[in-house]
């Protein structure tokens, strides 16, 4: 009996942990919490990575500790965690409720909150005017063309490719060959490895 109350207060404070003040709690053991689907849209002649669901910010304790790029979490920094989104890629970040929109780079992984699509750092989320409230509807898209890195870039189109039921023409595997081939080599982006201290979310 006495294990089962344990338990039960264990859970509770958990429950209450994830969703005080709308600021997340640490990652879940599992990550199996539920997400929106990312989709691709066209837009100017470009596939572009779109996600929408809600927002959240890392609590300061996260200030510091190391995300799964291998970078240090820095508050002051506009950067974000994505479960979906490859690490490196640079995402905009538009608050529906007041169209403030806000420029991230992915260096984690997280959220791991029901709805939840990307957790912004607190300088990115005070530019979305999202501090008081916690959270905030998102879109989130990421346009191959906006990439920092070429790295990056290929990331991103392969996330596409992998999206789009039909497969690149043959004139867009070619031009993404030939830039490839092109490029220094020295790029780099960062693995796609999971955090071990999460994004605190």
């Amino acid at each position: 009996m006495k294990t089962i109350r344990i338990i039960v207060l264990a859970l509770g404070a958990t429950t209450l942990g994830a969703t005080l003040g709308g600021i997340s709690a640490p990652a879940l053991a599992s990550g199996k919490a539920k997400v929106p689907p990312v989709h691709v849209e066209h837009e100017d002649g470009e596939q572009v990575l779109v996600h929408k669901g809600e927002a959240s910010f890392y609590s300061q304790k996260f200030h510091g500790r190391t995300t799964a790029s291998g970078e240090a979490m820095n508050q002051n920094k506009p950067t974000a965690a994505s479960r979906a989104l490859p690490l490196g890629a640079k995402a905009t970040v538009t608050n529906e409720d007041n169209g403030r929109t806000v420029d991230v780079i992915v260096n984690d992984r997280g959220p791991y909150v029901d709805g939840r699509v990307i957790d912004l750092s607190r300088s990115a989320a005070r530019k979305l005017d999202m501090i008081e409230d916690g959270t905030a509807p998102v879109t989130v898209e990421v346009k191959p063309s906006e990439q920092p890195t070429e790295a990056a870039r290929d990331k991103v189109e392969a996330k596409v490719d992998q999206l789009t039921p039909d497969r690149p023409s043959d004139r867009q595997v070619a031009e993404r060959d030939e830039r490839r081939a092109g490029s220094s080599g020295s790029d780099k982006g960062g693995s796609d490895k999971v955090s071990q201290s999460g994004s605190g979310k």
